[in-house]
């Protein structure tokens, strides 16, 4: 809980303004992590593509639940192309959800789940936070904000 509400109410609330739809990845939301559990934010952000294209979206906005506060104009950056990500916080990104099949390849084919490495990989366009992310972990950390 971070200010009376979940962290995942307050990262919906940072994305709304730049997508169509909203929605939870992985053990706590309804769309599950592809090709299966406990393969890390790829897995997530895979889960999302398939998610997306069986709807008709052309791409999706990733953020990590645990990222409640974002620098002003980091997600409007973001948004305008895709694929792009955050260096700083690499599950904060822009993908198209024609990479999914690539992704699903690159998740089989790589013993390192790094989104870091799959962004690379497909060549994202790396988009600097203008400020330090904070990164919520801990009691501490939301102490910290």
């Amino acid at each position: 809980m971070f200010e009376g509400r979940m962290l995942s109410e307050h990262v919906r609330d940072l994305l709304v303004p730049y997508v169509e739809t909203a929605v939870i990845v992985g053990r706590d939301g309804p769309i599950a992590d592809l090709p299966g559990p406990d393969l890390g934010p790829l897995g997530g952000i895979a889960g999302a593509l398939s998610y997306a294209g069986e709807r008709g979206f052309t791409s999706v906005l990733t953020i990590a639940c645990d990222m409640p506060v974002l620098p002003d104009g980091l997600l409007a950056a973001l948004a305008r192309e895709a694929p792009a990500y955050c260096p700083d916080a690499p599950v904060l990104g822009h993908w198209n959800t024609a990479s999914m099949e690539a992704l699903l390849e690159h998740i089989a084919a790589s013993p390192r789940r790094s989104v870091r490495g799959w962004a690379e990989a497909i060549g994202a366009v790396p988009i600097a936070a203008p400020a330090p992310i904070p990164n919520i972990n801990t009691p501490e950390d939301i102490a910290a904000l």
